[in-house]
């Protein structure tokens, strides 16, 4: 086959039914006929779609799931199939309506239905991923704070302290780690699992990999979170002291779903000085807190700059902010790192400074960051 294509999955797919789904005559219905399909993508013999399902249904359904991935990849060309069942079904939603919290106390100037809705739902139970040690998410209120740099860079680090280092790109919108670490190309696949990418000493995975830079991620909440638990346990991690999770920006699926699957060892948040940025970390903190995830410091990027010229300190984004709401939160503040060009620079060109230039001064910011959280994760496991 020249060119795989997305007519030539779909049309292998028409071939599962789906005995639930019926045409007026009675017959079951094809999985793409039944508008079961969504969100397929392709990328380099890549597959990657979602089998939409009733929340009734749930794991009643794997069968059918299974049956859809195995079709694909009885396609020519096909070298790795991901395919997430999710319950998201409009009519089911509308017949079927979810279950409610227990009515909590309203908050000042919220509603009871809001405040119900604001409180965590009890977390489901944990366990840490087979082979690896430290499971550690670098997190952020807000995006633009720096955080994926800051959490590559102190991966680096870790693996420059003899520690067996993974890094996961949760990010499912806005992957940034294959540029980052200057890696191309998409993970070999044993028809089962992927294996990691590899770059400066990490074990890597991204969905940005398996699908093009420029191609949006259009995809419900339900799918996200089935494909971060793939790119979590489907992956052949091997032995691994420490996996840095990149999360993304705010509080939402991403966060709940790592935090409800898998046993963290702790959490850094990461914030720029400015007062703006501290508002969305203290909600970022205040999640890891109610899920009962350890919290191993507070790490303020972007801290000042200094001219070229004078050697003088400017705050542009205010200063010590961070390492006070630390302080007020009583959390630890690892440390703070100025906003260098050396940095901006060697991360847009794919070469993280802590690889690049292991010696250099801006290397040694990080490399001490990573020093103090490898004793806090010993400590921990003491």
């Amino acid at each position: 086959m020249a060119s795989l294509t997305k007519e030539h999955i779909l049309n292998a797919l028409t071939h599962v039914r789906d005995t639930q789904s019926a045409n007026p005559k009675g017959e079951a219905l094809d999985v793409v006929s039944a508008g079961l399909i969504q969100g397929l993508v392709i990328k380099d013999g890549h597959v990657g779609f979602s089998v939409e399902v009733d929340p009734r249904d749930g794991a009643a359904k794997e069968p059918l799931r299974k049956a859809c991935e195995e079709a694909a990849y009885g396609v020519p060309g096909v070298l790795s199939v991901t395919a997430v069942l999710t319950a998201h079904s409009q009519q089911s939603a509308a017949s079927t309506p979810p279950p409610q919290p227990a009515p909590q106390p309203a908050r000042p100037g919220l509603s009871r239905k809001a405040s119900a809705d604001a409180t965590p739902k009890a977390a489901l139970s944990t366990e840490p991923l087979p082979g690896i040690t430290h499971t550690i998410a670098v997190a952020s209120g807000k995006g633009g704070v720096g955080k994926s740099t800051v959490a590559i860079n102190l991966a680096i680090g870790l693996a420059k302290l003899g520690k067996r280092v993974g890094l996961l790109d949760a990010d499912i919108y806005g992957p940034s780690v294959p540029r980052l670490m200057g890696l191309k190309g998409t993970p070999e696949s044993d028809g089962k699992r992927l294996k990691p990418m590899e770059a400066w000493g990490l074990k890597t995975m991204s969905i940005g990999f398996m699908v093009d830079e420029d191609t949006p991620m259009i995809w419900r909440g339900p799918m996200v979170m089935s494909a971060l638990t793939q790119m979590m346990r489907d992956v052949e991690w091997g032995e691994l002291d420490v996996l840095v999770v990149d999360m993304p920006p705010g509080t939402g699926d991403a966060q709940l779903t790592l935090v409800q699957r898998v046993a963290l060892a702790g959490a850094i948040i990461v914030s720029t000085p400015q007062d703006l940025a501290l508002i969305d970390a203290r909600k970022g903190l205040a999640m890891f807190t109610k899920t009962r995830v350890p919290i191993l410091g507070m790490i303020e990027n972007m801290s000042y700059f200094i001219s070229p010229e004078s050697g003088e300190k400017t705050f542009i984004f205010g200063e010590g902010g961070v390492r006070r709401t630390a302080e007020e939160l009583g959390c630890d503040f690892l440390g703070e790192i100025p906003l260098l060009p050396k940095i901006r620079e060697t991360s847009d060109s794919g070469e993280p400074i802590t690889a690049s230039a292991p010696d250099s001064a801006e290397a040694k910011i990080f490399l001490d960051l990573a020093a103090k959280v490898a004793i806090k994760l010993s400590a921990a496991k003491s």
